[in-house]
């Protein structure tokens, strides 16, 4: 089965900015797009007011998704692009939807059924569940800030890409996780960044004085780490020019930092199949909310 790129569309601008990333995407991949417009129905209390005419109702779940997709298609041309309208729980139906997806792209924020406004809600909860990678992009995101300024320094979408980011544990390289970063800078024609930080185990730092000389001792060992992980992966794309970056401290405040200049960060999430819910864990979470570029989470074993 031919996989395509999904993209949750809700009418805000976060969505409407979700859908032409995820169709630039489709582009690059040669992959169709698909458009979901998830109809979350309203509580049982609520449904029995007046609150949504059979007109209103009609309007959103059919005609928002057929009419983006025609706009997208005319803007995107070369792309295979179809809509679609779901029901139910918008974060459970999205991440079901991602399953049988190359990717899903969400906006950063989304509306609820019934006009409400979710703070990252719904984004969150696909990017818990789904076993696919999920892209969260910006409000304001736009196919210029994904290039290189011009010669002149202006926002331009013809100049060649900026790097492609990509968060890594040393001590679980997935191999999922660097697949999909080296393909994303492949399809860019662009460098891969590797960004790892670390921290000296306890039993070096726990009831001892401040020592630079011995975290200084530590850092080849970390940095030889990453060279090995990635070893085999420079000889399998090795067009994809490779910036290895290990630096001490917190992996999410390196990660976000070298967000600002690039065109995709890309982040891991362990999958995790607890009663007690999914996780995302704490660095992924932490770039989610503060990258400024849009954010891959590439689920992995």
């Amino acid at each position: 089965m031919l996989r395509t790129v999904t993209v949750g569309l809700d009418g805000s601008r976060e969505s409407r900015a979700a859908v032409e990333w995820a169709a630039r995407e489709a582009k690059l991949r040669g992959l169709p797009l698909r458009i979901v417009h998830v109809w979350q129905p309203v509580p049982e209390p609520m449904a029995q007011a007046p609150l949504l005419g059979a007109e209103t109702q009609a309007h959103w779940t059919e005609r928002i998704p057929r009419e983006a997709a025609a706009g997208v298609g005319l803007r995107h041309p070369g792309v295979e692009v179809t809509g679609e309208q779901l029901s139910g729980p918008a974060g459970d139906v999205l991440a079901e939807a991602a399953n049988s997806a190359e990717l899903l792209v969400l906006g950063s924020r989304g509306l609820s059924g019934i006009g409400g406004f979710m703070i990252g809600s719904v984004g969150l909860s696909a990017v818990a569940h789904a076993e696919r990678p999920v892209v969260l992009v910006r409000a304001l995101e736009g196919a210029a800030d994904e290039h290189e300024p011009d010669p002149a320094g202006i926002p331009s979408a013809a100049t060649p890409f900026r790097p492609v980011v990509l968060g890594l544990d040393t001590d679980h390289p997935d191999e999922t996780l660097i697949g999909f970063a080296f393909e994303a800078a492949r399809l860019r024609d662009t460098s891969l960044r590797v960004v790892h930080g670390w921290n000296p185990p306890p039993y070096h730092a726990y009831g001892r004085p401040a020592d630079p000389a011995r975290h200084e001792a530590l850092s080849p060992s970390a940095a030889g780490a990453l060279s090995e992980a990635l070893r085999p992966w420079r000889h399998k794309f090795p067009d994809v020019g490779v910036v290895e970056v290990s630096r001490r401290g917190s992996a999410a405040v390196h990660v976000v930092d070298a967000a600002r200049a690039a065109s995709l960060v890309v982040v891991g999430r362990r999958i995790r199949r607890s009663p007690f819910g999914a996780h995302i864990g704490h660095v992924t979470h932490a770039v989610l909310h503060h990258s400024t570029a849009p954010v891959a989470v590439v689920p992995h074993d």
